[in-house]
């Protein structure tokens, strides 16, 4: 028997009123649930508070992540995969069935650069692949005690990539945290909403998808 996944309810708000800041400032927030429930199973400490937000006006779908944390490393050296893969940063993974084939990834970092490719079984990636163009915008902000992450997709988009299913989106929610051990030597600590119950650290696989559930 399959287990059941993870659900978090995306709750509707007016259209075209929610403007992203990358703040998270807007009062429609207010009608989004507050998911809290992240964890870092392959590491003993219990990671920095995580927030995560989302809400959905049937043209799109936004999403923030606010992050209690103020040590932030961010590779600076260029905006290549490289960079972004080396610095802190949130992840959005983006299922149409089980079987992962293909599925979709977005890993976005404290300067809004977004790392997005698509990938099929066995962590093969393709990141020649983007987001359709127009389809997606991201900004963020750091304040004194945390950092946040705030972004919009379109539904047309999500649609046209068959992620919506009887308004389910299967969606893997991340964060990558990167320690220093030594000097300007960084180690990541990895981040889930669900525990893929994984012996090391694994975002790519079945286990580590909860459901993104768009109420009417």
């Amino acid at each position: 028997m399959a287990k059941e996944l993870k659900n978090y309810e995306v709750h509707l708000v007016e259209e075209n009123l929610l403007e992203i800041t990358g703040k998270g400032d807007n009062t429609l927030w207010k009608n989004a649930q507050v998911l809290t429930d992240f964890c870092s199973p392959w590491d003993s400490e219990k990671p920095s508070k995580i927030e995560f937000k989302a809400v959905w006006d049937r043209e799109n779908l936004f999403f923030c992540f606010t992050v209690s944390d103020t040590m932030i490393h961010i590779d600076r050296k260029d905006d290549s995969i490289h960079s972004i893969g080396s610095s802190d940063r949130v992840e959005l993974f983006f299922r149409s069935n089980h079987a992962m084939n293909p599925y979709y990834c977005l890993e976005i970092d404290t300067a809004s650069r977004i790392m997005d490719f698509v990938a099929y079984p066995n962590k093969k990636f393709d990141f020649d692949w983007n987001w359709p163009q127009n389809n997606m915008a991201v900004k963020s902000s750091i304040d004194d005690s945390s950092f946040t992450i705030e972004g919009a997709i379109s539904i047309v988009s999500l649609k046209m990539l068959h992620l919506i299913n009887d308004n389910k989106i299967e969606t893997g929610l991340f964060r990558a945290k990167y320690n220093e051990k030594e000097k300007s030597i960084f180690e990541p600590v990895w981040i889930s909403w669900v525990n893929p119950e994984t012996e090391t650290p694994n975002f790519h696989t079945p286990s580590s998808f909860g459901v993104l559930h768009l109420i009417e």
